[in-house]
């Protein structure tokens, strides 16, 4: 009998990790896997690397709060490219892209901050001091990962995309550097949490370039606009020199 019952708790334990391993989504696999991707903001860098993961193979959607107005820009992606909300684009995404003005940040907070509680996000914002302003004080005084942290607690957020012009990502993104002399741009992010991290690489090689992981989140001060780390289009291993990282 109890040899019957420690099979039966053997079968379903197997059963139960092989439902896990279905359900949960292929998201760190280094880009082996395509995943599903909400894009909050869908102006030059939102546009520019969301247009880089449809056309590696990832469906994205595009978030508007009118989104009729991103008609134009989904259908020339084609049919792995959609237009929606930004609730509606949390729920679709395996992973979340925030790439809106800094100071939209405390509003975007109230409105979108508790259903990113447990998402992947990649956060690309810059604060900047005309623009900005108070906020702008808060990230001098705090750093730029702390801050975005704060505004959006829960959430496993890495810092990406944000440490150049969004026209270098559309020169050098994707195909575009595939024939660069020295190997293809890189891009910096940092981030507290290791699956969040996994995936953050995995979409960075898919978009085109190469993850250059600088540290946990407050590292992300290293390549914050301004900063010295900051504007720098390199390879991996340049980037790690001149942020002095171990290569």
């Amino acid at each position: 009998m109890r040899s019957d019952n420690f099979t039966r708790r053997a079968a379903l334990a197997l059963a139960t990790a092989l439902s896990l391993s279905v359900a949960i989504p292929a998201l760190a696999q280094d880009g082996a896997g395509k995943i599903r991707i909400g894009v909050i903001g869908a102006g030059n860098i939102g546009g520019t690397i969301g247009g880089l993961w449809v056309k590696d193979g990832h469906e994205v959607m595009f978030a508007s709060r009118h989104p009729e107005t991103l008609a134009s820009m989904v259908s020339e992606l084609g049919p792995k490219a959609k237009a929606g909300t930004p609730e509606e684009a949390i729920k679709f995404g395996d992973a979340v892209f925030i790439a809106v003005p800094y100071k939209a940040y405390p509003d975007l907070a109230k409105e979108i901050g508790p259903a990113l509680k447990g998402k992947i996000v990649l956060d690309a914002g810059n604060a900047t001091q005309k623009r900005d302003g108070a906020l702008y004080d808060e990230v001098q005084a705090n750093g730029i990962g702390a801050t975005s942290a704060k505004y959006f607690p829960g959430a496993k957020l890495v810092r990406a995309f944000n440490a150049a012009n969004y026209k270098v990502f559309a020169k050098e993104g994707a195909d575009g550097g595939k024939d660069r002399s020295g190997g293809r741009m890189a891009i910096p992010i940092a981030g507290d949490d290791p699956e969040a991290l996994k995936v953050a690489e995995g979409l960075v090689r898919d978009a085109g370039f190469d993850p250059v992981v600088v540290g946990p989140l407050k590292a992300a001060d290293t390549f914050a606009m301004g900063s010295p780390g900051f504007g720098h289009d390199v390879t991996a291993p340049e980037l790690r020199e001149k942020l002095g990282l171990a290569k």
